[in-house]
């Protein structure tokens, strides 16, 4: 079986509620965080796949439409592979908050379907997030999870961003 890692996007890949940024509804609005692509291009290197997994709720709540965050996708695979980082695929949920769903975290639903579609063992993949919500699907899924902030209780190892994070997961799957 394969390996993967699943990253967050809002806060783990790119900025959100910043002072440039305070969500991400149009390509020209999408700005990497520091050392993403760099740390992306240093996963790829050890793991088989690199997946985005994302809650979109502000497509069910009206603020874009699913083609306009597909746009947004596609410019961010884009940009990456400028940097030599893939990003194989992105799973998300466009539902609103609250609306039940089996696919918004902290449900598991996008992981699990994409571990299946792709053949991936959970157990040796790693689900990296700035929420709790993020932490949670990825403990339901069985994945490791990586929490990038201050501290989540649940959380296998916390970092304060992707570039650190992928260090620490890089050596962890190698032991």
């Amino acid at each position: 079986m394969k390996k993967a890692v699943f990253l967050d996007r809002d806060g783990v890949i790119n900025e959100v509620l910043t002072n440039r940024v305070k969500f991400v509804n149009r390509p020209k609005d999408f700005y990497f965080l520091p050392g993403v692509p760099e740390a992306i291009k240093q996963l790829n290197n050890h793991f088989d796949y690199i997946f985005v997994v994302t809650n979109q709720g502000g497509v069910g709540l009206g603020y874009m439409k699913e083609s306009q965050l597909i746009n947004i996708h596609e410019h961010m695979i884009k940009e990456l592979a400028k940097y030599g980082a893939i990003v194989h695929e992105v799973a998300f949920c466009p539902h609103k908050p609250k609306a039940g769903c089996e696919c918004r975290k902290p449900g598991s639903k996008m992981i699990i379907d994409l571990s299946r579609k792709y053949d991936v063992s959970l157990a040796d993949s790693y689900m990296v997030g700035d929420t709790d919500t993020d932490i949670q699907a990825g403990y339901k899924a069985g994945t490791k999870t990586v929490f990038l902030g201050e501290k989540d209780p649940l959380a296998d190892a916390v970092f304060s961003d992707l570039k650190s994070a992928a260090q620490w997961i890089i050596q962890d799957a190698t032991k």
